[in-house]
């Protein structure tokens, strides 16, 4: 693989030159080559950058030295002694696509990248859409927050797709294991991993780990990765192998967890009917929506929240919707059969609705009875708290008998 990078400070991807990807290069499994964009600038000053066209704060890196610098590595490398003549081109931008552990595998298998670090303000459009007609182009973000330049986001990429390359890691089953892994058992966080000594701080070794059970060694790390991917990434809860798991510490056979569509009204009313009679049992409210809607009542709400449904043995045993309300993040509805409730359907369902946020959402909010104790401490749990802003009734006056809770949305 080669892979040429662009920067005006070459200098900052000095590390490239160590530890993995140092022993790839001296094995010529990887030919990297770092470029001084300010090589291809005509003025004494070198300058790269210029003000914006229609104003605004911060520059804006100029085409010409780009335009200039690019061109010289396609002739370069241009001819039929080289069959990689074909490069792909990767502009790191907090406005590009999300890099992920299956953009990784698929740019390992491309034999040459040029990555364009820009600075500032970025770079001159037109440089995109000029080499989008001559090659492949891609905008990368690593990732939903602000870094000086591409340098440090062009450093990640390389090293998570370099150490894909065949023969780069001295032990190629050791890229089965890890988190993000891809393929029929991906997508979960990797589980926790221990070595010598048995004991150290008063902290001891699992005890499966010391059995030599293999296959309750086996069980033992995938109920530790499922837990682990659910309470640090529920973003991922939506994969099939994290559902299964959940399943199986369930005492279910398998779990399907997906988008509501219309045909699952009907299933939807019964169910909400099911929860919510011990609600107004409890709070003394026979009137609450969940109980007096109509079956056209649920169908006119799949289509103004997303709603999510799960199912089990074709049966519907839990649901949640939400949306967003100015920078809000309304979550309703959350409901588990009640032979369910108590196994963590309801706390995946949660988990699964917090992560399906868009961007603008800056906080959480749902509302229970306010005599609904076992609602209020599983909330309290999950990081909500009470709010001091009432709840309105039908006629616009504060209800005293249902509680807001609020949770800061964490980035």
């Amino acid at each position: 693989m080669r892979i040429d990078v662009i920067s005006i400070f070459p200098d900052y991807l000095a590390p490239l030159a160590l530890s993995l990807l140092g022993r790839a290069r001296a094995d010529e499994l990887l030919a990297l080559h770092t470029h001084d964009l300010r090589a291809w600038t005509h003025d004494r000053h070198h300058t790269v950058d210029d003000a914006p066209y229609g104003g605004g704060a911060g520059m804006v890196m100029k085409p010409q030295p780009w335009g200039e610098a690019i061109d010289d590595l396609l002739a370069a490398r241009a001819g039929p002694g080289n069959p990689d003549s074909g490069p792909r081109l990767i502009v790191p931008s907090p406005s590009g696509t999300p890099f992920h552990q299956a953009t990784a595998e698929r740019l390992s298998n491309a034999p040459w990248l040029i990555f364009a670090c820009g600075r500032y303000e970025g770079i001159d459009q037109r440089v995109v859409d000029h080499y989008s007609g001559r090659m492949a182009v891609e905008e990368i973000s690593i990732g939903d927050f602000i870094v000086g330049g591409g340098e440090v986001a062009a450093m990640v990429m390389i090293e998570s797709i370099v150490r894909l390359v065949p023969g780069v890691l001295g032990n190629p089953e050791s890229l089965a294991e890890e988190s993000h892994r891809t393929g029929e058992a991906g997508g979960l966080l990797e589980y926790p991993v221990y070595t010598k000594p048995r004991e150290w701080r008063d902290l001891a070794v699992p005890d499966v780990l010391l059995s030599g059970h293999h296959g309750q060694v086996a069980a033992w790390r995938g109920e530790q990765a499922v837990r682990r991917t659910l309470h640090r990434r529920p973003d991922l809860a939506h994969h099939s192998s994290t559902l299964d798991a959940t399943a199986v510490a369930a005492g279910l056979d398998a779990v399907e967890l997906r988008l509501a569509v219309l045909s699952d009204a009907a299933e939807l009313l019964t169910l909400q009917l099911a929860c919510w009679v011990s609600e107004a049992q409890i709070n003394g409210a026979l009137l609450l929506p969940p109980l007096t809607e109509s079956l056209s009542d649920v169908q006119a709400g799949i289509g103004q929240w997303t709603t999510w449904v799960l199912r089990t043995a074709g049966r519907l045993v839990g649901s949640a919707r939400a949306r967003l309300e100015g920078d809000v993040y309304q979550v309703g509805r959350l409901m588990v059969a009640p032979d369910l409730q108590g196994r963590g359907l309801g706390r995946l369902l949660l988990q699964h609705a917090e992560a399906a946020a868009p961007p603008q959402a800056r906080s959480f909010s749902l509302f229970t009875g306010a005599k609904s104790v076992g609602n209020l401490r599983r909330y309290r749990k999950a990081g909500y708290r009470v709010s001091d802003e009432p709840m309105l009734d039908a006629t616009g006056s504060p209800d005293p008998g249902v509680l807001r809770l609020t949770k800061p949305r964490r980035r």
